[in-house]
């Protein structure tokens, strides 16, 4: 199952950059060529930029590429980096619980409720947040399988090979 969510995660920020590349170049060649902007683009890219840090974020943590949970436990000795691997994805864990899953999830609720829409596109935001609370539930679903793995990153799981 973690190879399959990888895998999808990984192709669904290939294609948001995909997308944001075409965006912004739409941007810079309707300015330059047509003398006159889009005006959606500017928008477009920022809300392909949240989900891409976002989903960027959920996916470091799965491939254990953040630095505060691969770098402390190397100073420490062996029988301490267990422990030490538990504390920092439990730690990360409550964090993804509590401001993102459950305050992302309010956020939506709110933005739904208001019936915010962003001013070029038209798009509810509540859509465009509600990908803080599904980043949120990957990586804690990434903690949890953190926790019980190698403290390290696992070889086997790099997709650049």
């Amino acid at each position: 199952m973690r190879k399959w969510i990888d895998f999808l995660t990984s192709r669904l920020l290939m294609g948001l950059v995909a997308l944001m590349v075409v965006n912004v170049l739409w941007q810079i060649g309707s300015r330059y060529l047509t003398k006159s902007p889009s005006g959606f683009t500017d928008e477009l890219a920022g809300f392909l930029l949240i989900w891409v840090g976002m989903l960027g974020a959920a996916y470091a943590t799965g491939q254990r590429l953040h630095l505060a949970i691969d770098l402390l436990p190397r100073k420490v000795g062996e029988s301490q980096q267990r422990v030490f691997n538990v504390v920092v994805n439990l730690l990360v864990l409550i964090f993804a619980l509590a401001v993102m899953v459950i305050g992302g999830i309010r956020l939506v609720y709110i933005t739904l409720s208001l019936n915010q829409l962003s001013s070029a596109l038209q798009v509810s935001l509540g859509y465009v947040y509600a990908i803080i609370p599904v980043s949120g539930l990957l990586i804690i679903y990434y903690s949890i399988l953190n926790m019980w793995g190698n403290p390290y990153r696992d070889p086997s799981l790099d997709l650049t090979n």
